[in-house]
């Protein structure tokens, strides 16, 4: 597995729900936007992506919910990719406190679909090899 790359989130006041802590939705949204940005930050953001006619997709994801999270607090969500033989591969990802303190564990299993053949692609890795500018934010 890659070395995770990292984004800083602040939670918002907007995100949490009655009892004051982060929604369980939002987690999802801050692991979609800690992916894109580290798609983005290897040079296979969306343009590049859908210039190849692939798009990515999640087709199973795990949460563990381990510390609630509040307004105004200051966190990290890491994104690591895992490769295996076939045409799906996994990113493991971590929300962390300020204090170090992980609020959660997100495991996704993901792939790349060819957009025209509605099919995924056979090695996600080499495609990301070739297309990136900075393939060791994949760990490759």
């Amino acid at each position: 597995m890659s070395e995770p790359f990292s984004v800083p989130v602040t939670v918002r006041g907007y995100e949490t729900d009655s009892l004051g802590h982060l929604n369980q939705s939002v987690y999802l949204q801050y692991a979609e936007h800690a992916r894109w940005s580290a798609l983005t930050a290897a040079g296979a953001g969306q343009p590049e992506l859908m210039a190849q006619g692939i798009g990515p997709v999640v087709l199973e994801t795990t949460i563990r919910y381990l510390r609630e999270l509040r307004v105004d607090e200051e966190v990290t969500v890491s994104c690591g990719f895992e490769w295996g033989e076939g045409k799906t591969f996994r990113v493991l990802q971590t929300i962390t406190k300020a204090d170090g303190t992980v609020s959660a564990e997100i495991v996704s299993t993901g792939g790349l679909l060819d957009l025209q053949k509605r099919r995924l692609v056979t090695q996600p890795q080499e495609f990301f090899r070739k297309l990136t500018t900075n393939p060791g934010l994949f760990g490759l």
